[in-house]
């Protein structure tokens, strides 16, 4: 990127099909790091071609551009103009069946939909949820979720991964440190999980672990659920807690990836300020940038007006990631 100045440490959001004059202006005098995109913004694949091109245009630069692809529920494109995939769980089901051919069909299907999204100028995709299923796991997650077996959940999120990779689409594994045991759905409530930290190295935490460990972990980057763990932090959710943070995942898991919080929108924040002020307290404890998928000016124009650029540190991961990608 040689002298430009180190971008803002967000990821913005965009109204509609086109982008606005306002929208333009704002991004161009802003330069956040990226952008993610929603059904909203997708309508053909001519228009959302031509959408990723102007935003990048719009920074001046080769910026990333998300969006969240996992398949079933959660699909951002869709037909009749984008092929459909199955929800994770269909994989994790045809894994325990048949371990070899369940990873090969999902190699596959993983392959075209990372082939989908580079067509589109799309170049990370927020996938694979890499939560364990419990009995009380909510249905926000439900099938978004391979397994309750850790290493079921291991297995097929590293095929993910390396489907993605192969493609030259970046990986977000989520939700860290894990969302499984989250009886309320964080969009609507703020999740409490009461288990002990040695019972959750051994389940939650552990496909994550895993990954960590592997040559490709630095390609890789991470989301944080807003999640209350009170016997790791009673007073704040992980995503803007700098004990789970720094302590859980950066140490105890050993994820070293970028790393944002989930949608600072959710109502499992509403008690922790505004949203200007939720980016804040995200970046203070650790992520590396704050994610706002809302789309609202006024609330972008005050994230720019108050958050910092990326850190050195946050950008060396950014660095470390294509580096990894291109030798994964």
């Amino acid at each position: 990127m040689g002298e430009r100045p180190l971008p803002l440490a967000a990821v913005f959001s965009i109204e509609g099909e086109t982008l606005s004059h306002a929208e333009k202006t704002l991004f161009s005098a802003s330069q956040p790091f990226g952008f993610i995109l929603f059904g909203r913004n997708c309508k053909t694949p001519a228009q959302l071609e031509k959408l990723t091109d102007e935003l990048r245009s719009c920074v001046g630069w080769d910026c990333p551009i998300m969006i969240d692809q996992e398949g079933g529920r959660v699909a951002r494109l869709r037909p009749p103009h984008w092929d459909n995939y199955q929800p994770a769980r269909f994989y994790g089901e045809q894994i325990e069946q048949d371990a070899n051919a369940g990873k090969a069909r999902l190699e596959k299907d993983m392959t075209d939909m990372a082939k989908m999204l580079m067509k589109m100028g799309i170049d990370v995709n927020c996938a694979p949820v890499m939560d364990v299923l419990f009995p009380e796991t909510h249905a926000a997650i439900g099938d978004r979720a391979f397994s309750g077996d850790p290493s079921i959940v291991f297995d097929a999120a590293e095929t993910v991964c390396l489907s993605f990779l192969d493609q030259g689409v970046t990986p977000v594994i989520k939700h860290l440190p894990g969302h499984g045991r989250a009886g309320v759905d964080s969009h609507y409530d703020l999740p409490v999980v009461d288990v002990a930290l040695s019972e959750l190295i051994t389940t939650d935490f552990a496909p994550f672990s895993r990954i960590a460990k592997r040559p490709y972990a630095p390609s890789l980057w991470g989301m944080v659920a807003h999640i209350i763990y009170p016997q790791l932090d009673p007073d704040r959710p992980s995503s803007i807690s700098p004990i789970i943070i720094n302590d859980i995942i950066r140490k105890e898991i050993g994820f070293d990836g970028l790393l944002f919080s989930d949608d600072l929108d959710m109502k499992a924040l509403e008690k922790y300020g505004s949203i200007p002020e939720r980016a804040r307290e995200s970046l203070q404890a650790g992520c590396d940038l704050a994610l706002y998928c809302w789309a609202k000016l006024d609330v972008m124009e005050a994230m720019a007006a108050t958050l910092p650029p990326l850190s050195a540190a946050g950008w060396k991961r950014w660095e470390n990631s294509l580096e990894a990608r291109w030798t994964a």
